[in-house]
């Protein structure tokens, strides 16, 4: 999903889940308004908190798109279904539709 996607989806009625999977650090830097925070390599640890999202939609993002797209592998792997990656994370993010956001 590119991020122009993400915007109009996120301004729709039934906005998708927003999953950060970077670190603390990078989300304290800048993130998407109402985003959870679960590093890639907590995830396997931490994936019962996202147990109420299994069959919902799912836009799962990092700085580039890298990590998100192994954490949508994994999620596939333990069954959610309706998943997005947020194509050049939130770096192309700040480039397209919030050019106020930080990058680093």
């Amino acid at each position: 999903m590119t991020p122009t996607e993400l915007a109009a989806r996120l301004a729709a009625p039934d906005p998708p889940h927003l999953l950060d999977v970077r670190q603390p650090e990078e989300f304290a830097l800048v993130s998407l308004p109402g985003a959870t925070l679960v590093p890639l390599n907590e995830l396997p640890e931490r994936v019962g908190e996202l147990a109420a999202w299994r069959g919902q939609e799912i836009v799962v993002y990092c700085h580039h798109g890298m990590r998100s797209a192994h954490a949508i592998g994994w999620l596939r792997q333990q069954g959610f279904t309706d998943l997005h990656n947020l194509t050049g994370g939130i770096d192309r993010w700040s480039v397209e539709v919030d050019p106020n956001a930080a990058r680093y």
